[in-house]
């Protein structure tokens, strides 16, 4: 087992290393290219509105194990709030209709057969068309694996899917559907609940283990960029991390965990193959009170806009797989999306509040099939170097929950096998 392990990269998937690293007593060094911790899930101040927010609106499935028990372990499971039960209000903003989606708690989806708890204008029979997901094969589209068209597809699984994907669901990975499906919907209302950051998500997921780790002795580097690492090949193991004030040796009895974006690490690991290809997020926040009555989230159907989220002091409405919209002009994409929150919250279309578009254009790797595919392993062909990020071969798509048991993985190899073996 090691006895210090260099983890490069303070996002979610590392500090999750990082974390599971030191509660197994090992000694870590935490290295991070930007100022702040966190990654693509951090929390910030915007002048414009005058108000904290998040760098994107990040939901959390309460049967997302992984997650839950990150947060028990640095101090935060009441940062995530939610309903006590799996209810998701929906709006069709095309033809103003409204409805809330009650899936029952046990495997056996009774909710199919409740017309009050199913999609309006669907039969407990149309939700069949989700079997052959069940028999999704490698390199395959959602497209070529289930049909996706009719009522239920508009209002029910390309919303959902959008969101957990990034990609136009029909062009997706049908694995990774099938295995967001599988942890969600499949194992009923106990594991659909969705949880949100009450005071943001750096106070619900990067402060607090910041602080844990501190207290525990880590080192924490930050605006320290690994430019390269020089590889032993007759020992394959990582021998340096080379960092802008100079090397950082490696002893026999340390390790690396690699946390960084896809593009970096294709460009530090000989021979790495990593998905080449992102998806964009769009998140647009108005200085606006939400109404009486507006859950903490919405899912919008038929609008430019697909998640509504209603927060203490402001509205905020996320684009999923916003490819073909980030190069709008910010200020006729915030028109389009305030036409969709005051349709979906009954608010006037006129005058616009004070607003702010945050667009991320490489928020998540694109979760089609080639992707898929191109995602590696934990493991690398050096014995002390693993990789993390949602963007490695975790099975899930890019959330939360792939990124922090990516974390956990690499942590977790690194103490099961003797370096000297791996």
């Amino acid at each position: 087992m090691p006895r210090l392990v260099h983890v490069v990269g303070a996002g979610l998937a590392g500090l999750a290393a990082a974390v599971q690293l030191q509660r197994r007593g090992v000694q870590v060094t935490l290295h991070e290219a930007a100022g702040h911790a966190g990654g693509r899930c951090r929390s910030y101040y915007d002048r414009t509105l005058g108000a904290t927010v998040d760098s994107g609106n990040h939901v959390v499935m309460s049967g997302s194990h992984a997650t839950l028990d990150y947060v028990r372990t640095i101090g935060a499971a009441d940062e995530l709030a939610g309903p006590e039960r799996a209810e998701y209000a929906f709006v069709d903003l095309a033809v103003r209709a409204r409805w809330t989606l009650r899936v029952s708690n046990g495997r056996l989806p009774l909710w199919a057969f409740d017309p009050n708890a199913r999609v309006p204008g669907t039969r407990a029979a149309d939700y069949l068309s989700l079997l052959p997901l069940w028999f999704a094969k490698p390199g395959r589209t959602l497209a070529q694996t289930m049909r996706c068209e009719g009522v239920l597809w508009n209002r029910l699984w390309r919303p959902f899917l959008l969101a957990a994907l990034n990609v136009e669901p029909r062009d997706a990975s049908a694995e990774l559907a099938a295995a967001f499906v599988r942890e969600t919907f499949v194992a009923g209302g106990e594991a659909c609940r969705p949880l949100v950051a009450r005071n943001g998500v750096g106070s619900a997921f990067v402060d607090p283990a910041l602080r844990m780790l501190q207290h525990g002795g880590a080192a924490i580097r930050l605006n320290a960029p690994l430019k390269s690492i020089a590889f032993d090949g007759a020992s394959s193991r990582v021998a340096a991390l080379h960092f802008d004030d100079g090397p950082v040796a490696l002893g026999a009895n340390e390790a690396v965990v690699l946390a960084v974006p896809p593009d970096a690490a294709r460009a530090l690991v000989p021979d790495v193959e990593t998905p080449r290809r992102a998806s964009a997020i769009v998140n647009v926040h108005f200085a606006a009170e939400p109404p009486t009555g507006l859950g903490p989230l919405t899912m919008l159907v038929n609008g430019t806009a697909g998640r509504l989220f209603g927060l203490d002091g402001r509205l905020s409405a996320t684009i999923g797989g916003a490819d073909a919209l980030a190069d709008l002009p910010p200020d006729e994409l915030a028109r389009r999306v305030w036409a969709d929150v005051a349709g979906a919250t009954s608010l006037p279309a006129d005058p616009m509040p004070t607003w702010q578009v945050a667009t991320e254009r490489q928020a998540t790797f694109a979760a089609l099939p080639d992707e898929e595919l191109r995602r590696p392993a934990t493991r690398t062909r050096w014995n002390n170097l693993m990789l993390a990020g949602d963007w490695t071969a975790t099975g899930l798509p890019a959330t939360i929950e792939g990124a922090i048991r990516s974390g956990r993985k690499a942590a977790d190899r690194l103490l099961t096998v003797p370096l000297e073996r791996r």
